[in-house]
């Protein structure tokens, strides 16, 4: 063997050298991931309802904050089509007073129960 063929890297039959870089990482472990969570389903999507109809208040409810907010997609889990229906049925519903503007009117009404 010459000093050159001794001094090199061993490589394997692919004959990359990152590829043994790779081996030398720690394993991630096989348990849940630290910081994300899983993918949130539509439920629109899983129940394979069409639209959304204003007058389902229990429905609507879901995607409503405690003080009277549309929640965020990423929040509700709701993909980007139905997210959009529900935004438009919850704001003809507040139109028609079905549901509260604000915390006043959840106050009010007592759509919500408050908490504390």
């Amino acid at each position: 063997m010459s000093s050159e063929e001794r001094s090199a890297p061993e490589r394997s039959e692919g004959g990359d050298r990152r590829d043994d870089r790779r081996d030398d990482r720690p394993q991630r472990p096989s348990g849940p991931r630290r910081f994300g969570s899983r993918r949130k389903v539509c439920r629109f999507c899983a129940d394979h309802i069409r639209g959304v109809d204003y007058k389902d208040i229990g429905r609507l409810r879901i995607y409503i904050s405690d003080r009277g907010k549309i929640e965020p997609r990423r929040k509700t889990g709701a993909c980007q089509r139905h997210q959009r229906l529900v935004a438009t049925a919850v704001k003809r519903a507040r139109h028609l007073a079905l549901l509260p503007y604000t915390l006043g009117h959840i106050r009010d009404t007592g759509v919500f129960p408050i908490r504390g």
